[in-house]
């Protein structure tokens, strides 16, 4: 079977690599950015940092800081305005995968008109995005490097999910200086994002020996250092082994793609407006359990990526053993026990399990479920 492999053309790494991707963005010659960033980001003074490198280097920039946690179609209608009246040429995304993935709305819309929602769905659009330079300030979303863009419709209480090649970075910046002192619990939510972003490409029907390479190897980073990044917000070490670890996880399922703990985590952000990372984390042992039905042995390679002794267990037994380690994982990093804790009705589980299958077409989840037993994981899940 054919297959093909989605990545930025430069993506730079490593503690102070943000100065050498200014002077590569000179090199493409752009005149004028259009910042996509959040209201934090730029009371705090990154955008600034950014802008003056940009300065530096004879590139004029406008910001947009309205991005919202979970951004939505107005984010991005509001973005491709300020781009629009301000001639940009270029747009740098500032942030998480919020400021990622509205600017890369933004991009699109502004390369291939229309709204937003007539992208929803996979390579949709005809022309690439308006360039986009993606500079991340948290490990979790991959969403720096990725063809994936998350928006919210407001009014449909949902997050559409456009999967297209057009929305993939020229660019990826992960400079781990720009994620030291990052709160605790953003930490630790993105990533366990990064975790089920790596567990769910791994499990997927449309792995590949690349991405299982990527995915097993960030599953062990992320085992060996999300903990001292929650506890020691300034441990540079642990910072930028996590950039390691979730832009492996990024390559896995930018390739591999994902499965229901993303299908189902995506209506209880929509519906509830939940943080993406919590979510995934909560659901991310009940799919695997549901999954071990038919992936025992790819779960089994996963608890001992997850530094868990499996010689002598069963497929079945090291399955289990990879769940109970993802749990550890969660609790010891503060993650709340279950949907309830987050706001979740049980009364509302069946618009969600209706919309997650629906959300769920795109993915590739290695054994399908009914209505019936999305919402028996997420009865689960509460």
């Amino acid at each position: 079977m054919s297959s093909a492999f989605y990545i930025p053309t430069v993506n730079f790494m490593g503690a102070g690599c943000l100065t050498q991707a200014a002077d590569a963005i000179k090199s493409h010659g752009f005149k004028k950015a259009l910042i996509v960033t959040d209201k934090v980001l730029n009371q705090i003074g990154v955008v600034t940092q950014v802008a003056v490198l940009l300065t530096e280097r004879d590139i004029d920039s406008v910001v947009y800081d309205g991005t919202q946690p979970n951004p939505t179609i107005k984010n991005v209608d509001e973005g491709l305005a300020l781009l629009k009246e301000n001639q940009c040429d270029f747009v740098i995304s500032l942030g998480g995968g919020s400021p990622h993935d509205c600017a890369k709305g933004i991009a699109l819309l502004a390369a291939n008109g229309g709204q937003i929602g007539d992208y929803e769905g996979v390579d949709r659009s005809a022309k690439a995005q308006l360039p986009v330079v993606a500079i991340n300030t948290t490990a979790g979303t991959a969403s720096e490097m990725t063809r994936f863009c998350i928006i919210t419709d407001e009014e449909r209480h949902i997050k559409m999910a456009i999967v297209d090649k057009n929305t993939t970075p020229l660019m990826s910046v992960n400079d781990p200086q720009l994620m030291l002192a990052k709160p605790a619990s953003l930490t630790a939510a993105t990533g366990m994002d990064a975790l089920t972003h790596a567990i769910e490409a791994y499990v997927s029907t449309a792995a590949t020996p690349i991405t299982d390479a990527v995915a097993i190897k960030a599953i062990e980073l992320i085992q060996q250092n999300l903990r001292t990044a929650v506890k020691e917000g300034q441990n540079l070490n642990a910072r930028e082994q996590m950039a390691y670890a979730q832009f492996m996880a990024g390559m896995a399922f930018n390739n591999a793609s994902l499965g229901y703990v993303h299908a189902m985590a995506h209506q209880l952000g929509g519906y509830y407006n939940l943080p993406h990372g919590v979510c995934n984390a909560v659901l991310l042992p009940h799919v695997q359990r549901y999954n071990a039905q038919v992936s025992a042995e790819r779960l089994r390679d996963v608890a001992k990526a997850m530094g868990v002794d499996v010689e002598g267990m069963t497929a079945e037994q090291g399955a289990g053993a990879a769940l109970e380690a993802i749990v550890a994982l969660s609790k010891d990093v503060g993650i709340p026990s279950g949907l309830k804790e987050l706001g979740a009705k049980e009364e509302d589980i069946a618009l969600l399990a209706d919309n997650a299958l629906k959300d769920a077409c795109g993915f590739t989840n290695p054994k399908q479920a009914t209505h019936e037993e999305i919402s028996q994981i997420f009865m689960a899940a509460m």
